[in-house]
């Protein structure tokens, strides 16, 4: 099992979430957060005024996958978050040693 974490625009959910869906993949979990890659932040004006954004809005999607299917959920997000700018995010695959239904106490790939 693979756990895909991958930071993207907030306006790109919808998009994405569709297309996951429509893999037949919905098993996920959406988390707000804030950081910033090599452009340090933004400036923006708001009334007149400069203010220095350290911390950019963005959302982080997390996907615990079977190995086969990783590929396809990796290339889905890649091909529906990317607008060609800097800020499209990034996507982190992470190896999962195991997974554990609660309710059930299952263990195992049968989990997700």
């Amino acid at each position: 099992m693979k756990k895909i974490e991958a930071i993207i625009r907030p306006e790109k959910l919808p998009d994405v979430l569709e297309k996951l869906e429509a893999l037949g993949y919905s098993g996920l979990t959406v988390t707000n957060v804030e950081g910033h890659g090599r452009q340090k932040g933004i400036v923006e004006m708001f009334r007149g005024k400069e203010y220095d954004l350290k911390f950019i809005p963005k959302i982080k999607i997390e996907v615990v996958a079977k190995h086969d299917i990783v590929e396809k959920i990796v290339d889905a997000i890649v091909t529906t978050a990317a607008t060609g700018n800097v800020g499209d995010g990034k996507i982190f695959i992470l190896p999962v040693e195991d997974a554990i239904r609660v309710r059930t106490k299952e263990r195992g790939d049968s989990v997700i």
